[in-house]
């Protein structure tokens, strides 16, 4: 049965119109339509998506776009102020501020590349996709998801460690990843490894 959903999303090539965004928002998409600031509404195609690192490239044409400044993940700490923009129940243009809480977040998704930025900033249904700033207003992360039984505890997408997706995505391709499985036992002599499996993870 067709639905409709709603999600954020940046723009991060204003020439070229590519927009990032979480991948889970445009999963199994067939029409995209992009709400601009100033209320225009452009359709939109996928360029790429990893699930693994919930990370979509769209594109939209359109003139007059503005584009963010990218800023630098790896230079947060815990205490430093941010803010959350994005569209949550429908609220367009919705900002949030907070602190981060903690850094290097995993265990989300068990499938799933993870860095996570863990933020105090409201981050509620619908602003998957869009942009976690610093106090520069430069992009630090997207953000990706909430626990919804906890409050105030939300989370984003540290964006250096992603790049190379995102610029993978843009070229039309998915990063090719390797996975090793491994599996511990202890000896008497110490901890004894053993390698179980040797896959490509693309």
């Amino acid at each position: 049965r067709p639905f409709q959903s709603a999600g954020s999303g940046v723009i991060v090539d204003a020439k070229q119109g590519y927009i990032i965004t979480n991948a889970h928002v445009v999963e199994n998409a067939r029409d995209i339509t992009v709400t601009l600031s100033d209320q225009r509404e452009v359709p939109a195609k996928i360029i790429g998506s990893d699930p693994r690192t919930d990370i979509a490239v769209i594109q939209v044409k359109a003139t007059n776009l503005s584009q963010i400044v990218l800023g630098d993940s790896d230079k947060l700490e815990p205490g430093d102020y941010v803010a959350a923009i994005g569209n949550p129940f429908g609220l367009q243009q919705s900002v949030s501020y907070g602190i981060v809480s903690a850094l290097g977040r995993s265990g989300m998704s068990p499938d799933g590349y993870e860095s996570l930025i863990q933020t105090d900033a409201s981050i509620n249904r619908g602003n998957s996709g869009g942009p976690l700033l610093n106090i520069h207003g430069e992009l630090i992360g997207i953000n990706t998801v909430m626990n919804s039984d906890a409050e105030n505890i939300g989370f984003a997408i540290a964006i250096t460690p992603v790049m190379d997706v995102i610029d993978s995505l843009r070229e039309g391709s998915v990063p090719d990843r390797a996975l090793m499985g491994v599996t511990t036992q202890p000896t008497g002599e110490g901890l004894g490894v053993e390698i179980v499996e040797i896959a490509d993870g693309s």
